[in-house]
């Protein structure tokens, strides 16, 4: 192993506060909401997943890249996070099944990295102090310009983010000739939630951000699906009335996350930005339908008002998160709709949940 001179870095926070550590590559700059995720592996899922678009993300783990890269195991086609915050950060890595290391993998996304940070101290000001904007940077000299450019970086809170990661164009996932069509809105998919349709025997068209009902009847659909994704669900007009159509149709709809929030929306419940949201793969759910405990992998940063829905007529909560009882899963009485706040697929994390996939199909077929 060769010895690594890493160059001073910083992080400062919206508040003024200041973390120090080291670049681990490229210098410069990068901003955004600073947040932690707790897994204990899966961070090439982590950094590739499109849900953590325009995010500085601090790993709980304390060694990172370990284990390598493999091509096969990304969420999108880029890394999508805007910075990563680590302890450790390993240049050598020791899996055979890697295809290089997590240096050449950030550095070919053009990536700031920093390690040797004292994480721990870090993610507990989160916690306490909440989720909030960020600058991480080698620019250790040029404190007051970087407090001047953090001020004008958007809050997350009523930002919308999946036209800026959504396809631009529609394109096709699967088999055309298998039984089952599904129309998925992309707002922004991970490729482990088309894994999961096509394994299930599903032809996919995944269709941009703003795409109308009329756009995604054409393709003659058995059932619709919206995606998980990054940003505020409030300012995603366009997919909250494509929902409403859906739910008025009274066709099989599936929502993931952000779809989740888009249809609680759809049905007249509000969001809410949460103190530091749930990122990590061993979040405790309870399905209320069946009485049982789910292992769940988790990552967003708003939720849907439990009160809200709760007092609607027409929609029941399915699933909660245990730790704070949070709505984690809804389903409404009247119409063939049902949708959950984590993450199904996993990618990374437990495979608990992976029969909402099955349930959706099933909905499909009678």
């Amino acid at each position: 192993m060769k010895y690594q001179k890493l160059k001073k870095a910083l992080i400062l926070l919206a508040d003024g506060t200041i973390f120090h550590g080291k670049a681990v590559g490229r210098e410069g700059s990068a901003f955004g909401e600073v947040c932690f995720n707790t897994g204990m592996t899966g961070y090439q899922e982590i950094f590739t997943d499109p849900s953590y678009y325009g995010q500085l993300m601090v790993t709980t783990n304390a060694h990172i890249g370990n284990y390598g890269v493999n091509r096969m195991e990304d969420e999108s086609d880029s890394v999508k996070i805007a910075g990563l915050i680590c302890k450790n950060f390993s240049y050598e890595f020791s899996r055979d099944a890697a295809d290089g290391s997590l240096e050449a993998f950030l550095n070919h996304n053009n990536l700031l990295a920093i390690s040797d940070v004292d994480t721990r101290a870090l993610v507990a000001y989160i916690r306490d102090n909440g989720a909030m904007n960020a600058v991480i940077s080698t620019e250790v000299d040029n404190v007051e310009e970087l407090k001047l450019q953090l001020a004008n970086t958007p809050n997350m809170n009523g930002l919308e983010l999946a036209s800026k990661v959504s396809t631009k164009e529609p394109y096709f996932v699967g088999d055309e000739n298998a039984a089952i069509k599904i129309a998925a809105l992309d707002i922004v998919i991970k490729k482990n939630i088309l894994r999961n349709f096509v394994k299930r025997g599903a032809y996919v068209k995944v269709f941009p951000y703003n795409s109308k009902f009329e756009d995604l009847e054409a393709f003659n659909p058995d059932g619709y699906f919206l995606s998980n994704g990054p940003g505020d669900p409030e300012p995603l007009i366009e997919a909250q009335e494509l929902a409403k159509e859906i739910i008025k149709r009274d066709l099989p709809l599936f929502g993931i996350c952000l779809g989740h929030q888009v249809i609680a929306l759809a049905n007249g419940i509000s969001t809410y930005k949460m103190h530091n949201g749930h990122r990590g793969i061993n979040h405790p759910v309870k399905n209320l339908i069946t009485g049982k405990g789910e292992i769940t992998s988790q990552n967003h940063g708003f939720a849907i008002n439990r009160e809200e829905t709760e007092a609607h007529n027409d929609v029941e909560i399915t699933h909660v998160h245990l730790n704070d009882d949070t709505v984690a899963g809804i389903k409404m009485k009247s119409k063939n709709v049902f949708s959950a706040q984590y993450h199904p697929e996993a990618s990374p994390g437990p495979n608990d949940s992976t029969y909402l996939f099955d349930e959706f199909i099933n909905k499909i077929k009678k």
